[in-house]
């Protein structure tokens, strides 16, 4: 059962391959801004996915954070959350991204709990729908 409170954390250690410089969003060799957010949004749903029913998952919706500090290739970024609201199914965590020197992002991140075979058909029925064209 979700419950407030439900803590999470994961790592990632900074590669070429997660920088600024190499996922098109700035010129500089430190981690992304996209990175740090996947990083959190990793961080919320492994912290409550054992807390949901079988067929369930959840998806981010809302992502609201300050990238503060720059972390260089190399260095090991830690993710920590809490699950700090709960409204039917939306949740809504605290995150926090860090490394060995100090806070590097820090803000909210909310989702929505899902039935994953329901959501997955609704999102290719999209690509079956007539577009509109403005």
């Amino acid at each position: 059962m979700l419950t407030i409170g439900i803590k999470g954390s994961a790592d990632l250690l900074v590669t070429e391959r997660l920088t600024a410089k190499e996922v098109g969003s700035g010129t500089v060799a430190v981690l992304a801004t996209p990175m740090m957010i996947a990083l959190m949004e990793k961080t919320c749903l492994l912290s409550v996915r054992p807390f949901l029913d079988e067929g369930q998952d959840t998806v981010g919706t809302q992502v609201y954070v300050s990238h503060t500090a720059a972390t260089p290739v190399g260095m090991r970024v830690y993710c920590d959350s809490e699950l700090i609201e709960i409204d039917r199914r939306r949740l809504v965590f605290r995150v926090t991204a860090r490394d060995d020197a100090g806070v590097v992002g820090e803000g909210t991140h909310e989702r929505f709990v899902i039935d994953t075979e329901r959501f997955q058909a609704k999102a290719i029925a999209r690509n079956q729908e007539p577009t509109t064209q403005k």
